[in-house]
């Protein structure tokens, strides 16, 4: 196919994404980059506002924190799933994204039956004597955690499984034959090549995390704010608009820097040097 023919069938998603992306987000992004004294002062401001970094901060430590426990568990699972029969990997995988038919605000309201002080987790605890009242664990940033994990993590599963299936079995066959434990040859064979996968799924649950709204807002509450549901009270509760503005534009340079973290730490672990996302 020639560039020119390729170009003309990009151009109907490329009017689609300016006209009802790029222009609407222009339109709201710019006026804060002007608001105040000078340039940015806007930025600066919520910078060095300690409430706001406060959020910021509390913000990327759930998704990072989420990120690492959907790769703890994601990525042997999706192994073991690359590695049975296709029948069963078909249910597996079928199982896995269950969770994700269900609506994001049930799936929150049945964590906090479980959170809750009158809920499972308190009642088993206080049966069994280990607590002597109900502990708080809803509106918490652990349960924000345990909300996002269970919300993404087949996020994860499904990405790392689609690459992993395509690895020749043969690879960890030749591995431990020069050696290698079965450890060994998966960290050192399996696990390069599976990187592809590994940092497309890092980078959809820490995104998917980090913009999320409906969880944080159900299992965090007012009191463990995060950054989406500061945009949600600057704009909606509020009326600043400028402030939601300046909130999603460093969410937006953030997401940025961690895909272009997230390939710097790829190319270190994989000679090859490869870009993934």
């Amino acid at each position: 196919m020639k560039k020119s023919s390729a170009f003309i069938m990009l151009v109907p998603g490329l009017v689609i994404l300016l006209v009802f992306l790029a222009f609407p987000l222009l339109k709201v992004l710019v006026p804060s980059m002007f608001e105040g004294e000078y340039p940015f002062s806007s930025y600066l401001e919520f910078l060095q506002d300690s409430y706001y970094m406060k959020i910021f901060l509390r913000t990327v430590r759930i998704a990072v924190i989420t990120t690492l426990i959907c790769m703890i568990g994601g990525i042997p699972t999706a192994y073991f799933i690359s590695r049975c029969s296709k029948k069963w990997r078909g249910l597996l995988l079928a199982a896995s994204i269950f969770p994700l038919m269900t609506n994001s605000v049930i799936r929150s309201f049945a964590w906090i039956n479980i959170l809750g002080s009158n809920g499972i987790v308190n009642r088993f605890l206080m049966i069994l004597g280990l607590v002597e009242k109900p502990m708080k664990l809803l509106y918490t940033d652990f349960a924000i955690i345990i909300g996002s994990v269970y919300l993404f993590l087949p996020l994860m599963i499904v990405t790392v499984t689609g690459v992993m299936e395509n690895i020749d079995d043969d690879m960890m066959e030749a591995a431990e034959s020069l050696g290698a434990t079965r450890l060994e040859a998966f960290m050192k064979v399996i696990f390069p090549m599976s990187l592809p996968g590994i940092i497309v799924g890092g980078i959809l649950v820490f995104t998917g995390t980090l913009t999320a709204y409906t969880t944080p807002q159900l299992l965090g509450g007012n009191s463990n704010m995060v950054m989406s549901t500061l945009i949600y009270q600057r704009a909606m509760s509020v009326g600043d608009w400028n402030g939601a503005a300046v909130v999603a534009l460093i969410m937006i340079i953030l997401t940025l820097a961690v895909i272009k973290g997230f390939n710097k730490l790829a190319a270190g672990l994989d000679k090859r040097g490869e870009n993934y996302a």
